[in-house]
């Protein structure tokens, strides 16, 4: 058990190290695949670490997150790697966790308890008769009024200002003596590196080392995915019910509460039903077919679709919460049963709706990332109502929707990520030109990796007279706009050409490529 503790903690310490030899002044790319081989590495060969099949699947996209920064270099790539990863670590070190709330969550108590887990492993480190149990002993002593030292200090400086000087003039003089010292031995060292290697440390021992309260874990097994009858005793009322008493009077002490519950809930389905009818109905003769923009067509079909995936969102509540306990036993539920299938398929034509919208848009202003984030948003909405069939159909629990839209929406955001959505979004507009209302401003704000295609594309690439921006103000708009391009190429040239091999991306060697920077 000792030569363990000893492992992972040199594990830690050598992690620390590599992080800041990959990172220190480095953009995140390359390095960040090798950062996670490690972890990877490290996770799978500790003896402790339960090696199933769910935590090979997990490590497995984490290693596609990390490939796909290193492939695409974008801000969603950058975001999935950071998800994944905090999902491995969770279900790495709790193996019975089911969804990927617990898992998210439970990586983020690891974090935080970083400290108190570090103490717990560090002093079982033994060589030979010497361990640090004793000095870890006298550490837990300090360690709450050092804290609370700290807290106080930050309060109280932030009360007064004569406090807040001296304080700051303390900590800069402990700050220059430990400087002088580091200098005085090692003299290439700065505290700011130094800083940074503690930080590595910090997060590699976060991701390594596991946390030992599974309470969060047991808390879960507790959570059933098929619903099961529950006969209240008469005398047990839980919180909800003394709040809905308050307002409903003794309508829930009556014996037919379940069927006035069912009544209500025909009544509002059948009343949601119609309201829906009619929406559809207008939807499917004035969009659907033989729809004509005239007017303000962009501040009409922009209008309200945000509020349609809003109530979208709202119906599956409502199904929700009408058949989340007995009613789904009730022996005279199949009409309402039959009323929210009805409804979840009208919603599903309100999202049907929701794609013509933005493929207008999309049609006569081109593609941003706002509107491809409205149609991942509606397929989300499908997928959302797809389970909600299912749990509605199979009685299924709340935890068994939460358990496989999870899964389901990590699966998304790793195939969302193997797209290169600026790229795309350029060529589509550029390659479009004549047909759609390009916004010259937008498409050259985009990343870096969009500069050749820009470049190629420069006579597409015309200024609007209705645009606000500052280029557009100025007196001769599309000089501006050639000019804030190649200032853009000129910076990139000027990055690129102090990138370290750790920095590197496939997308950067491109742009690098087509401007001849690789000769």
């Amino acid at each position: 058990m000792k030569n363990r503790s000893n492992l992972l903690s040199l594990s830690v310490l050598l992690g620390g190290l590599l992080f800041t030899f990959l990172f220190w002044q480095e953009r995140l790319a390359l390095n960040l695949l090798i950062y996670s081989i490690y972890l990877l590495a490290i996770t799978f060969i500790n003896p402790d670490v339960v090696k199933s099949t769910k935590l090979k699947i997990y490590g497995s996209a984490h290693l596609l997150a990390a490939v796909l920064v290193v492939v695409n270099n974008s801000d969603l790539s950058v975001a999935t790697y950071y998800i994944s990863l905090l999902l491995f670590i969770g279900f790495s070190h709790n193996q019975q966790i089911r969804t990927i709330f617990t898992a998210f969550l439970a990586s983020m108590l690891q974090m935080i308890t970083v400290p108190f887990n570090a103490v717990k492993h560090l002093s079982k480190i033994s060589i030979g008769n010497f361990n640090l149990k004793p000095f870890f002993k006298l550490i837990k002593y300090i360690f709450i009024p050092v804290i609370a030292v700290i807290f106080f200090t930050c309060l109280y400086s932030a009360a007064n200002n004569v406090f807040a000087h001296y304080a700051e003039s303390v900590l800069t003089n402990i700050g220059l003596f430990f400087e002088d010292i580091l200098h005085f031995f090692f003299k290439d060292l700065s505290i700011e590196r130094i800083i940074h290697f503690c930080f590595g440390l910090v997060l590699t021992g976060g991701l390594l080392f596991a946390f030992f309260d599974k309470s969060l874990e047991k808390a879960e097994l507790t959570c059933k995915e098929q619903l099961i009858r529950i006969r209240r005793a008469a005398g047990q009322k839980t919180i909800w019910y003394h709040i809905v008493e308050t307002f409903s009077g003794n309508l829930l002490t009556r014996k037919m509460a379940l069927k006035t519950e069912y009544i209500i809930g025909v009544i509002s389905f059948v009343a949601l039903n119609l309201l829906l009818l009619l929406l559809n109905a207008i939807d499917i003769t004035t969009l659907w077919f033989g729809y004509k923009p005239s007017g303000n067509f962009s501040g009409e079909l922009h209008q309200g679709t945000n509020t349609l995936i809003f109530s979208i969102v709202m119906a599956m509540a409502v199904i929700l919460y009408f058949f989340r306990g007995n009613l789904n036993f009730y022996r005279k539920s199949k009409t309402l049963r039959a009323l929210a299938f009805t409804w979840m398929i009208q919603n599903f034509i309100l999202i049907i709706s929701v794609f013509i919208r933005d493929g207008y848009y999309i049609e006569f202003h081109g593609l941003t990332h706002k509107r491809i984030g409205v149609l991942v948003f509606a397929v989300l909405c499908i997928i959302g109502l797809a389970t909600v069939y299912l749990k509605v159909a199979k009685q299924k629990t709340i935890f068994y929707l939460f358990k496989v839209n999870g899964n389901v929406w990590f699966a998304l955001l790793l195939a969302f990520s193997t797209i290169n959505w600026d790229v795309l979004i350029v060529k589509y507009n550029l390659n479009h030109v004549d047909a759609v209302a390009i916004d010259p401003y937008y498409l050259t704000s985009l990343s870096e990796k969009t500069l050749p295609f820009l470049d190629k594309n420069r006579s597409k690439i015309h200024p609007s007279i209705n645009n606000d921006s500052e280029v557009a103000k100025v007196d001769r708009p599309e000089e501006a706009l050639m000019r804030k391009l190649d200032e853009r190429i000129g910076y990139f040239k000027e990055r690129y050409e102090k990138s370290g091999w750790l920095s590197w991306n496939l997308q950067d060697w491109n742009t690098a490529e087509y401007f001849g920077l690789n000769k």
